[in-house]
């Protein structure tokens, strides 16, 4: 443990559970205050309550612009600054496009799209005080599609996109952002994936790698803060994920097609006929979000 982060704050979206706990965790370790922000009171103020008096929470939804303003500018009071932000919170979903019913998927582009908005927006006159770094949490998703993904394949993708142009947009304003692309890492969202969808399984062994391989949230935590203090323009998650970058263009091109064509014929039925008699679209343990207005 090589970095400190003496002196510093981070705010930490998703907080509760996962890559989120993970970071906050190890932020703190290595000298750190960090502000908790998420959706589930109980496993929030655990945390906070491990971690002491270098961690305070906050409830707030990202879908909510208000509540995310709040918790941000009451964590940057409590703390006296916010130094890293590492937007992280982030769901997926299951069933294909013509599956899939409209408010599950626009639930998943609401959060991992417009969340990250909401939080880099509130978050950047804390960041521009201190000359502070953003990192968002995209997915190896943002570089290669999958069937039966769409909605967390096209939010990832936004969420990389968004931000390159926040990047631009600050850079005169001393705010380093960076993009985290993790591959299929051990938290809840891929077990209940592959405890629910046997289908999915499958794909995801025939996959190269390193989409065919899951990544401890300990080396994904460990990476993120090399991240943090490296200020780091892209952190991928295992660092192989750069290969997918690499050949986007390729695994998109006309002589890939082919062979996805083939993969997606055996396995889109099944996985179709999997979601159906799941009888919904979202692992077990999504948090509830507020419904919008």
């Amino acid at each position: 443990m090589t970095d400190n982060f003496t002196g510093k704050v981070a705010l930490v979206t998703g907080a509760a559970r996962g890559i989120g706990a993970g970071v906050a965790r190890g932020f703190v370790e290595r000298g750190g205050r960090v502000a908790l922000v998420g959706l589930e009171p109980e496993l929030l103020t655990e945390l906070s309550d491990e971690l002491g008096d270098a961690a305070a929470w906050w409830e707030a939804d990202v879908r909510d612009s208000a509540a995310v303003a709040a918790a941000v500018d009451a964590a940057a009071a409590h703390f006296g600054r916010i130094d890293f932000v590492l937007a992280n919170a982030g769901i997926a979903s299951y069933g294909t496009v013509r599956q899939i019913d409209d408010a599950a998927f626009e639930r998943v582009v609401d959060i991992n799209i417009n969340g990250v908005f909401r939080t880099l927006k509130h978050a950047t006159p804390h960041l521009a005080a201190t000359n502070g770094y953003a990192l968002v949490v995209a997915s190896l998703a943002s570089f290669t599609a999958l069937a039966g993904l769409a909605s967390y394949n096209a939010s990832k993708a936004g969420a990389e996109s968004l931000a390159l142009a926040y990047k631009q947009e600050v850079a005169h304003l001393g705010i380093g952002v960076g993009i985290c692309h993790p591959s299929w890492i051990d938290t809840d969202i891929v077990r209940n994936a592959e405890h629910d969808l046997p289908s999915f399984r499958a794909i995801r062994k025939k996959l190269p790698y390193p989409a065919n391989s899951t990544t401890s949230v300990e080396e994904c935590v460990e990476l993120i803060l090399q991240g943090f203090a490296k200020r780091k323009s892209r952190v991928y998650v295992p660092k192989g994920v750069l290969l997918a970058n690499w050949t986007k263009a390729l695994t998109n091109s006309p002589l890939a097609w082919p062979v996805l064509k083939r993969l997606a014929r055996k396995t889109v039925p099944q996985m179709e006929k999997e979601v159906d008699a799941l009888g919904r679209f979202h692992h077990a343990h999504v948090p509830e979000t507020k419904p919008k207005d």
